[in-house]
């Protein structure tokens, strides 16, 4: 007697178990780096009105969110700064040292923090980068409209 060998829907040979295959190993391909970070567009200085910056210095550590809870009774410690939103950390680190002799020692490091209300009106601190006095630093070139600065944020500096 013959044997017939059958064949599944697929037209596979089988004998009624089902086989599936194995997946393929998972890839070892690195991912693909991150999109460079956008550039901004120049402001023309000349022609675009500065903005109000309102600057506040602390030694050794940032203010608390709850310093700024009250309006009129922010820290004292305020430096206020007309400038653009294309100003770098570094522009700001100079401007800052003007008027904070502990920012112009050699080992000092300047810690900038935005401050500003959540969706809750309660006052967040978010670090958004570190400066040397002496010496240059990657965040020394990011500008207040890359890190996502809104106009009417306070500028929180920690001076260590």
């Amino acid at each position: 007697m013959e044997k017939k060998s059958s064949r599944d829907r697929d037209g596979e040979m089988g004998g009624g178990a089902a086989h599936a295959r194995p997946p393929p190993p998972p890839s070892r391909a690195h991912p693909p780096p991150p999109p460079p970070r956008p550039r901004i567009e120049p402001i023309d200085r000349e022609k675009t009105c500065p903005l109000l910056l309102r600057v506040f210095t602390k030694i050794g550590s940032h203010h608390k969110p709850e310093d700024f809870a009250v309006r009129g009774k922010e820290p004292k410690d305020e430096v206020q700064i007309y400038t653009w939103k294309d100003a770098t950390l570094r522009e700001l680190t100079d401007l800052v040292k003007e008027v904070a002799p502990e920012a112009r020692r050699r080992n000092a490091k300047l810690s900038f923090a935005f401050v500003y209300p959540d969706k809750h009106g309660r006052f967040v601190l978010r670090v958004v980068g570190m400066t040397h006095s002496s010496g240059r630093r990657p965040d020394d070139l990011k500008a207040l409209a890359e890190l996502n600065f809104q106009i009417g944020d306070y500028l929180d500096v920690a001076i260590m």
